[in-house]
């Protein structure tokens, strides 16, 4: 763990999580719980649960859960370590200065130099744009329809007629010209000396998630080349890995992002309401971008240009979405070319439309392949078909390669069978995935026996934390090893010692695990819905039904590993023997 646990621990003790949870979500008292609408999807009936006593929120629609680190970690997409430490900050707890060796730490100052020589130099752009000699890039924003408070949001500037008195005015802050020329504002030549090569230009601040600025691009006022300019790769500016306007858009609450060409088209969406609006830096779309996506959302609205180039724009950021695991739609921009020229002309309401319109990029990919084909001759179309089966094939999953052969053989009138045989041959040919068969009945056997097993072991979670003394009557029958699922023994591990001693805290088991999903799994476990029984003695038997289910199951699961794992014996033994006294034995719920 980053930080002590002990430490861990009085941080979550010393956060309320109503009271920190109020801060963002509207919470009303119910019995000895809050609730409220749940931030992290869309509903119209509270399903969002904060239960002071046990420190724990859960959503019982979209099963989001956790303590007060999960939810910063979920809200405000922190890591484990940033939520720390912000609720330390809360708190007033000083966090120890974690160590490190002499080389860590000079490159930790040297990196916390070259953002202080962005962050001036970003100050500089700011105030010249305001000043009488920056009219020209104030005027040149004001036309392209942004308001001051957009100008103010995203820091932007502008570069004089001189590169040099960046440079001059960084000097007189202190910085060496070596460090600004890490920085990447500015260049050294014979004749010139250090220079900027910023000059005459409308300056975009490029920030990360945390808005520390790590570099610039800049416009060209006028016909000048380059049109755009962007800050060169930095110790601390990487543009396959950071996206314009992330540090806005993670905490948008969208439920989708919007992937732009370019700095203008971010921040006309983010002027006209769609904060979730983002661009790369002056490169293509890259696999670290998509990586860096996917922490914050499974669904990518592509809004790039509409002319040749940002098609093929489009075609390439979907196959690197797709890869990684992102669901993409596309965005019509027509008649116009861009978002920021959408916008100017038909507004708001009409980009909301063309985003509830959104094409799924599979149907997009197709419908663009079918320009290349001449439809009305016989060999042109047989053509497009077997290209539509090759792109088929690329579907890893059966399943999904299914739903988009029924789909694509309505919408382009292809006979089900003559396509799948199509895919088929394709597929044979390329190896490029395993022929599809048809299932032959609508009904189709589903394995379910793994669920019950993690059912029955949250079950008799949640009851044993509904009913800790409960815990006693059942020690000798089963233990932490009985759970055959890692994350759940590793719960259990925690949790048994604890209710032994009366002192255990689900919230501070969630402190364990680091990984928000790990929390949100742990959270759930904690949460199961446990079946609801009248008479007493219904209750009994479904509680130890649970307990029976438990060690049969773990039994079951020992016993299939004997001959490949030796310390599987000595838990079959006991379990046997455990099953053996449960059968007999009578558990009372008093």
């Amino acid at each position: 763990m980053y930080y002590p646990e002990e430490l861990v621990e009085e941080i979550r003790t010393k956060n309320d999580i109503v009271e920190v949870i109020s801060g963002y979500v509207r919470l009303t008292r119910k019995g000895n719980g809050y609730w409220g609408l749940c931030p992290f999807h869309n509903e119209k009936s509270p399903s969002f649960h904060v239960q002071g006593d046990r420190q724990l929120f859960h959503c019982f629609g979209c099963g989001a859960g956790g303590n007060v680190f999960t939810f910063l970690m979920n809200y405000e997409n922190y890591t484990f370590p940033e939520a720390v430490k912000v609720l330390a900050e809360r708190a007033g707890v000083n966090l120890p200065e974690m160590e490190s060796s002499e080389e860590t730490r000079r490159m930790a100052n040297r990196r916390a130099r070259l953002l202080e020589v962005n962050k001036e130099a970003a100050k500089f752009f700011f105030y010249q744009l305001r000043s009488p000699h920056g009219e020209i890039g104030y005027q040149y924003l004001r036309k392209r329809e942004l308001s001051d408070e957009t100008i103010r949001k995203f820091g932007l500037g502008y570069a004089g007629k001189s590169g040099a008195d960046l440079v001059r005015y960084l000097r007189s802050k202190g910085f060496e010209d070596e460090l600004i020329k890490e920085a990447g504002v500015a260049n050294f030549t014979e004749r010139s000396g250090l220079t900027s090569q910023f000059w005459n230009r409308v300056m975009f601040p490029i920030q990360d998630i945390n808005h520390r600025v790590i570099g610039f691009g800049g416009r060209v006022m006028g016909d000048g080349e380059p049109k755009y300019l962007n800050s060169p790769e930095t110790p601390i500016f990487d543009k396959r890995r950071n996206l314009y306007g992330l540090n806005f858009a993670r905490t948008a609450r969208a439920g989708n992002v919007i992937l732009c060409e370019g700095y203008m088209d971010v921040i006309a969406m983010h002027q006209a309401g769609f904060s979730q609006a983002v661009a790369s830096l002056g490169t293509a779309f890259t696999e670290e971008q998509a990586m860096i996506l996917k922490r914050y959302t499974e669904n990518v609205l592509l809004a790039y240009d509409s002319d040749g180039p940002g098609v093929k724009a489009a075609l390439r950021g979907i196959g690197i979405l797709r890869g990684a695991g992102l669901t993409a739609r596309v965005i019509n921009m027509l008649p116009y070319k861009d978002p920021d020229e959408f916008m100017k002309n038909l507004g708001r309401d009409a980009f909301q439309e063309r985003i509830d319109q959104a094409e799924n990029s599979f149907f997009f990919e197709v419908r663009i392949l079918e320009r290349d084909y001449d439809l009305n001759d016989p060999a042109g179309k047989t053509s497009f078909h077997r290209e539509i089966a090759r792109k088929l094939c690329n579907f890893s999953e059966a399943v999904e390669r299914e739903n988009y052969l029924t789909a694509i053989a309505d919408k382009y009138h292809i006979v089900y069978e003559d396509l799948r045989k199509l895919v088929r041959s394709v597929a044979a040919q390329t190896g490029l995935a395993r022929p599809i068969e048809r299932p032959k009945s609508g009904v189709q056997s589903r394995n379910t026996s793994q669920e019950n097993v993690k059912r029955s072991q949250r079950l008799l979670v949640t009851w044993l934390l509904d009913e800790p003394g409960l815990y006693r009557k059942i020690a000798k029958y089963i233990s932490p090893g009985d759970f055959t699922e890692e994350l759940y023994q590793k719960v259990a591990r925690r949790m048994f010692p604890e209710l032994e001693r009366g002192t255990f805290s689900p919230a501070a088991v969630i402190s364990m695990f680091e990984d928000e999903e790990e929390q949100r799994e742990v959270s759930s476990l904690f949460n199961t819905k446990l079946p609801q029984i009248n008479t007493a003695a219904e209750r009994e038997k479904a509680f130890r039904d649970i307990v029976l289910a438990v060690k049969r199951n773990s039994y079951e699961y020992y016993s299939s590993k004997l001959g490949s794992d030796v310390s599987a014996l000595k838990q079959v033994i006991d379990g046997k023997k455990a099953l053996e006294e449960l059968a007999k034995a009578h558990i009372s719920l008093d």
